[in-house]
């Protein structure tokens, strides 16, 4: 289903409930639980191939099947609803497994926004410049403004009879691709401390749901998932190989 081709029908959509709520996952760690290693360097090309591409790593995963049966628009819900409070719902998942690794991204381990060997994401500033930004200033710019607009009722409206702006569409695809770029660097530079925290079965399946959803919904554009030729972001390779598994569509 086309997110922007409906916006039209979906603007005058009947009254919601005061609040959303996450989704209920078993992403969530003991607050207790000790802090993982500091990771080693990313891996260099011609080395090896990142862990989350091999066995058993690649297969690990909570829902078994394809996704595309839990993305689907359900029968009687507001499509600008369904994508709000999924949208809430990944950064909430996503902004809890990098609370937890947090502390092995720091200024000196990752110096830049990297995604892959030869890929680091730069940040607009006030100036309309790129700039690089070490990857825990990164990650922290990129929460700090998306927990502003959910917070804020004109572009996430919670009350009753208020309706979703007409910019809600291109807003949501600018932070599913800042949300893709979090995940990429975590899988790029911190797989490790996934690992070490035995919950690969959940970061994957929480991954493989947020590209699902955001396919469904034309939020991701392939060139965002899978970069350019010569700077390719290490995650299209997980997307590619998901595919063939029958996890995703493509």
């Amino acid at each position: 289903m086309s997110f922007f081709n409906s916006i039209g029908r979906s603007m005058s959509r009947t009254p919601r409930g005061p609040k959303r709520s996450p989704t209920p996952t078993s992403s969530t760690f003991s607050s207790d639980m000790p802090p993982p290693p500091v990771p080693s360097s990313p891996v260099t090309p011609g080395v090896q191939k990142p862990l989350y591409l091999c066995s058993p790593f690649v297969e690990a995963a909570l829902v078994k099947g394809n996704f595309k049966t839990i993305v689907v628009l359900p029968k009687y819900v507001d499509i600008m609803e369904w994508v709000a409070v999924n949208v809430f719902d990944f950064y909430t998942n996503l902004n809890e497994f990098y609370g937890v690794i947090s502390e092995c991204c720091t200024q000196q381990s990752c110096p830049t926004m990297s995604a892959g060997p030869h890929l680091n994401y730069t940040w607009i500033n006030q100036d309309r410049k790129s700039v690089h930004l070490a990857a825990p200033t990164y990650i922290d710019y990129v929460m700090t403004w998306i927990q502003n607009l959910l917070d804020d009722e004109n572009v996430f409206p919670t009350k009753s009879g208020h309706d979703f702006p007409q910019s809600f569409p291109s807003t949501v695809k600018h932070v599913y691709r800042q949300l893709l770029r979090v995940f990429a660097h975590i899988y790029h530079a911190h797989y490790s401390q996934i690992l070490h925290l035995r919950s690969e079965p959940h970061f994957n399946s929480l991954f493989a749901h947020f590209l699902a959803f955001g396919r469904e919904y034309e939020l991701l554009d392939i060139k965002d998932v899978k970069g350019a030729a010569n700077s390719p972001v290490g995650t299209g390779m997980l997307w590619e190989k998901w595919r063939e598994m029958g996890i995703l569509e493509g």
